[in-house]
């Protein structure tokens, strides 16, 4: 692993020189969490053995487990993306490995009382035995006859591209016996995990054909799958079927029917439940329901009222419970409309992620950052060194970088997208195509930008700032993730800057955002500013505000513009005089 990050700085330019504590950190933490995760097919397969768990859980849960994953991983991986993808995405198919033995034991414990494995094993002797030879015949073949030259080949072919590979394979001589020998034992244990391969298949298949629930006997209604009924078998079901069935495991039928796309069969299921459940919990008689329904609504409202209140505090106007949960469906409103176009925005969010990122890794920013010493003054470019503390440092800016400029390119998509569920709620007005406009100007504001900050701006300025160290013969080593957010800021950053009084122009133009709304929402926008930068910048909270205060100072830059060509308000778009909600 060092190896290839190493070898990936050094073609890029950089120099790794990896702190002590960074170093030890990314190890341990790297080594330990392994450590723990090596746990999980043991603690999956005693919960499923015992029964503790149901095999049947982890399987149908694996979503949750695919989060957790995730998650756990945030916590003792390095704090970083790349880390973390590269900790979680083996875990994953850890976890997939897990279930199948899980699922092997589960078999093992449920065989005993079904079926019998000796019996299976010598009604299917023939293909059992089969297995093994042909397995074990193989690897002694390969290994004893004219075929090994076939694995020479491969070897001498990969040797170039190997530190371990010699191109030079010899035939293997294990525990000091001679390579035949070897050759048999090898042979030999190949041989038996593929016959107990073929002796879990037949075990799966006899289980699967006498699988009857502990307790039930064939003919038993409540042993029905309801899973393999379409709707019209599920409503002529027998009723014992549902009565034996818990309210947790019909909405797990309900919602496998919706995963395959049968609504009808998911509404039947939860009807019949409902029908043989009703009145089963009625929580007493007539005046007994009404305080804890009272109750009921009073919890539930706790957070819109909390909520509420808070947001007292910073409105003129007082803000209800009503309020807020219209706020609510509003967003979740538009969050439905856009799922339907998800494939859109995550495709081009995907492709220009995957676009920076294979550019900048293949060479790209080492070629960056040749052209860009190439501008600074000469007596500089000797002295400007890259350095990396942490292994994966350069990787993590690499993956930021195109994450920030994927984000950059879907905006307007998804503002477009979003137009008819935002019209509809009466957000915004005006006219729909001054997004598309809108997405060109981004797109070429950002070019423009880049190129004039990176040709012109960043230079100078990186220039004036290690000038003086330079002339007291003092010598610079830049970290790549403190000095490539500074050539950002200078170079993406102007063009955002730049976006941001183009925006509003465009926006009270076409009646999106007229002027007037923009003037009375400065304080909130400002406010929004800042904390979005709170959020958003690498470290500290002078990195905060330089990247607020100047964007602040863009938008009101903007509607100063707006102020002159509005004439102080007096002049909005013919179109839509009245602004939105």
């Amino acid at each position: 692993m060092f190896n290839f990050l190493a070898g990936n700085a050094n073609a890029a330019g950089f120099s790794p020189q990896y702190s002590i504590v960074k170093w030890f950190q990314f190890v341990f933490l790297l080594a330990v969490s392994f450590g723990l995760a090596a746990q999980l097919p043991l603690l999956m397969t005693v919960l499923s053995y015992t029964g503790i768990v149901p095999y049947e859980t982890f399987r149908e849960k694996w979503r949750y487990a695919v989060v957790g994953i995730v998650a756990f991983g945030a916590l003792f991986s390095p704090p970083d993306p790349f880390t973390q993808i590269m900790w979680a995405a083996p875990l994953c198919v850890l976890y997939g490995i897990s279930l199948a033995l899980a699922k092997l034991a589960v078999t093992v414990r449920r065989s005993g009382d079904l079926i019998s494995t000796r019996r299976v094993a010598r009604k299917q002797w023939n293909t059992v035995l089969g297995a093994a030879v042909l397995c074990g015949g193989a690897v002694y073949l390969l290994l004893t006859t004219s075929a090994f030259r076939s694995l020479r080949a491969i070897d001498a072919a990969a040797a170039p591209y190997s530190g371990r590979l010699t191109g030079n394979l010899a035939r293997p001589a294990l525990f000091g016996l001679s390579p035949t020998r070897t050759a048999v034992a090898l042979g030999a244990v190949v041989g038996l995990v593929g016959a107990a391969f073929v002796l879990y298949y037949h075990v799966l298949q006899a289980l699967a054909e006498s699988d009857v629930p502990a307790g039930r006997q064939h003919g038993d209604p409540t042993a029905i799958d309801i899973d393999e009924l379409n709707a019209s078998a599920v409503e002529v079901a027998p009723e014992e079927a549902f009565e034996a069935m818990t309210e947790e495991e019909a909405l797990g039928h309900a919602d496998r029917a919706l995963s395959s796309g049968d609504q009808e069969k998911a509404q039947a299921v939860l009807d019949r439940w409902d029908a043989v459940h009703e009145g089963g919990d009625t929580g007493g008689e007539g005046d007994t329901a009404a305080p804890s329904d009272q109750s009921a609504d009073d919890g539930g409202n706790v957070f819109a009222s909390t909520t509420a209140e808070m947001a007292d505090a910073f409105t003129e106007e007082e803000t209800t419970e009503d309020d807020i949960g219209g706020y609510y469906y509003d967003v979740r409103f538009i969050l439905d409309s856009l799922l339907s176009k998800a494939f859109w925005i995550l495709g081009v969010f995907g492709a220009v992620l995957a676009g920076v990122f294979l550019f900048l890794y293949q060479g790209g920013i080492g070629a960056v950052r040749k052209v860009f010493v190439g501008r600074l003054p000469e007596g500089m470019q000797a002295g400007v060194n890259i350095v990396t503390l942490h292994p994966v440092e350069h990787l993590v800016f690499i993956v930021k970088f195109s994450t920030i400029v994927g984000a950059v390119a879907v905006v307007p998509l998804v503002a477009y997208f979003a137009w008819p569920a935002l019209k509809e709620r009466g957000l915004v007005v005006g006219d729909r195509k001054i997004l598309l406009v809108w997405g060109g100007s981004v797109f070429g504001a950002l070019v423009v930008g880049s190129l004039v900050g990176f040709l012109y701006v960043a230079p100078v300025t990186i220039s004036a700032i290690a000038r003086d160290q330079l002339q007291a013969n003092m010598i610079i080593s830049y970290r790549i993730s403190s000095f490539g957010w500074l050539v950002f800021f200078l170079t993406v950053g102007i063009g955002l800057l730049a976006e941001v009084p183009i925006t509003m122009c465009l926006f009270h133009r076409g009646g999106i955002a007229p002027f007037t709304l923009m003037y009375e929402r400065w304080r909130e926008v400002v406010i929004g500013i800042i904390t979005l930068s709170a959020i958003l910048s690498p470290q500290g909270i002078f990195t905060m505000f330089l990247i607020g205060i100047p964007v602040s100072l863009a938008y009101l830059f903007g509607l100063a513009v707006l102020w002159v060509y509005t004439l102080g308000g007096r002049r909005t778009p013919k179109r839509h005089s009245k602004p939105a909600d």
